[in-house]
């Protein structure tokens, strides 16, 4: 029988079962940031124009008053009971639709990525896609 020394962290989906799939890992630092970035502080996600396949991913904590009309809001509650929202727009939403967010701390490469089913091709750094 093999055992595990680590057992792999489970991905969370929003409180309504909609939204991005964010990892354990991932879903640990983005709580971390939200306290440290203070109270009515939200996750935007999205995408632009750019980078090295076309299009790139954005994600910065921003004021709860920056949720626009239109934006889908998903509640997420970290296993430590911390809550965070996170927003995207409409038109982000189409591209980046079933995306999983993850982090690693490795020293090459580490941070979060951004796995999209949605995207043709993505480009070494993991930043920027196709569809």
């Amino acid at each position: 029988m093999m055992t595990s020394t680590t057992s792999p962290a489970a991905n969370h989906t929003a409180n309504d079962g909609k939204g991005i799939l964010i990892t354990g890992t991932a879903m640990q630092q983005l709580a971390r940031i939200c306290l440290e970035k203070g109270k009515d502080q939200v996750l935007r996600v999205g995408v632009r124009s750019g980078g090295c396949s076309g299009m790139s991913y954005t994600m910065d904590f921003v004021p709860s008053t920056e949720i626009e009309e239109g934006d889908q809001v998903y509640e997420y509650t970290a296993t430590d009971g911390a809550n965070f929202r996170v927003i995207c727009d409409p038109k982000s939403l189409l591209y980046i639709y079933g995306m999983q967010l993850d982090f690693s701390t490795e020293m090459i490469g580490g941070g979060f990525n951004f796995t999209n089913p949605n995207a043709s091709q993505t480009c070494g750094c993991g930043n920027s896609f196709a569809v």
